[in-house]
């Protein structure tokens, strides 16, 4: 697709029927974010994830799609101890989860367990920029690339994410700009979540997507767009149900089995 200049549509996905619809409305590629801990789990910090976790929800995922390319995002502290803990720990969203890849974060200080995933046979994306596993090193979520310091720090991290055998990176949170910047620099196919128009394609949180957010959350990212409202379609419908079940016209005739 990069080759054909041709935009890929990312958007993740957590269960079963989430990754179906994904699939069938044609999305290119589906990752199993380790924002799960967010959207699906209740959890404020995506570092609360698991492997058992990821491994769940990605399987669930990749017995729902048949045709796009499925992602297995690598959970705090699954990958950075050592090269056999990221071998070992991506290996399993291949051979009992069934994805097709795995993604971690960081540049220059994860190359070296880049490069042992790939030599073990493993197609690895790298994810650079607003990384949430770090964030306290970051001050919380902040747009990266806002000075020049930053820019040479993330030229860095994708030159040696594609030095060491990465297949395709993410770039979140920058200035589009620098998204534009950061493509030119490498060969890879490079996927942009709030990092401008000039990547070779676009992820999204599909629970933004659909407006499908805790409700407590109160402003949306500067950078999504949001195409339904399907919270408060679910709202809606089960409060119609209550009010039929509490007013006993649910069930009604048409909802009985006969004698």
């Amino acid at each position: 697709m990069k080759r054909r200049e041709k935009k890929a549509v990312f958007i993740t996905a957590y269960d079963y029927p989430t990754a179906m619809y994904a699939d069938v409305a044609g999305v290119d590629m589906i990752l199993v974010g380790d924002s799960v801990a967010n959207t699906t789990l209740g959890f404020r910090s995506t570092t609360s994830v698991t492997m058992e976790d990821m491994i769940r929800h990605s399987g669930a995922v990749t017995r729902a799609v048949e045709r796009a390319f499925v992602i297995g995002d690598m959970p705090y502290m699954s990958y950075q101890p050592s090269d056999e803990a990221a071998i070992r720990n991506a290996g399993r969203f291949i051979a009992e989860a069934g994805c097709d890849a795995v993604k971690c974060e960081g540049g220059e200080r994860v190359a070296p367990r880049i490069r042992a995933m790939v030599d073990a046979g493993l197609v690895v994306m790298g994810h650079i920029g607003l990384t949430p596993q770090n964030l306290a090193q970051l001050g919380g979520y902040r747009v990266q690339g806002k000075t020049s310091r930053q820019v040479e720090a993330l030229t860095a991290d994708i030159k040696a994410i594609e030095e060491a055998g990465a297949h395709f990176v993410l770039l979140e949170a920058m200035p589009p700009e620098v998204g534009a910047a950061l493509r030119e620099s490498v060969e890879i196919p490079v996927y942009g979540i709030g990092a401008g128009p000039h990547v070779d394609g676009q992820l999204l949180i599909l629970h933004d997507v659909i407006g499908m957010q805790d409700p407590g959350i109160l402003k949306k990212p500067r950078f999504v767009k949001r195409y339904a409202d399907v919270g408060s379609v679910i709202v809606d419908a089960v409060s119609r149900y209550s009010a039929d079940v509490r007013s006993g016209v649910f069930p009604s005739e048409e909802h009985f089995y006969g004698g």
